[in-house]
């Protein structure tokens, strides 16, 4: 069993960033991919950004390409997404989740694991 416990959220102002990060454990992040997804309240929970297994190839949905930037660190079981130029659309409850293999998806059938989610806020 994995835990992902995310932390790094709060309120910042439109323009502002954050930097939100995803501790693993009960299994090594290593061998896997990783993501980070969001919801906003009446909505679907949806794509942000995916970081494959080695840190070698990301994807990121449009909404915001440009602005977020995933990375990992293995050796320290730990996914982050910076995330500067926010803007209102971006609050919502961002979930980390742990890759069903090494490589990184948009699908949320892609990954097994999911953290309790922590809410961001951009006020404007």
């Amino acid at each position: 069993q994995v835990q992902l416990v995310e932390s790094g959220g709060g309120l910042v102002q439109v323009g502002g960033s954050l930097r939100l990060s995803c501790a693993a454990s009960g299994r090594t992040v290593s061998g896997y991919a990783m993501g980070w997804f969001r919801q906003a309240p009446g909505k679907e929970r949806e794509f942000v950004a995916a970081i494959n297994w080695d840190g070698g190839g990301t994807n990121y949905a449009d909404s915001v390409k440009g602005r977020f930037t995933i990375s990992r660190d293995n050796a320290k079981n730990t996914v982050y997404l910076q995330m500067n130029s926010l803007k209102a659309e971006d609050t919502a409850v961002y979930y980390c989740s742990f890759g069903l293999t090494g490589w990184g998806t948009s699908g949320r059938q892609g990954y097994v694991y999911w953290g309790q989610g922590t809410q961001v806020t951009v006020s404007s």
